[in-house]
């Protein structure tokens, strides 16, 4: 399971990213929108390394916590 902070800060922005980490290999994720981090959560196949490029293709970023 990785876990990041991001700049992800409500549902519109959720939906920007969320074509970019659906097209990644058999993950499964989710951005809590109440964490003052905005913590996204994503299990599968895809590494820290493609889950940040995804966000980075969508605009936003991950931070390793």
């Amino acid at each position: 399971m990785i876990k990041l902070k991001t700049n992800i800060k409500c549902s519109a922005c959720v939906a920007t990213v969320s074509p970019k980490l659906d097209a990644l290999p058999k993950t499964e994720w989710k951005v809590d929108l109440s964490h003052p981090d905005r913590i996204l959560t994503a299990d599968g196949e895809a590494n820290e390394k493609e889950i940040k490029a995804a966000l980075e293709a969508a605009g936003y970023h991950g931070e390793s916590i």
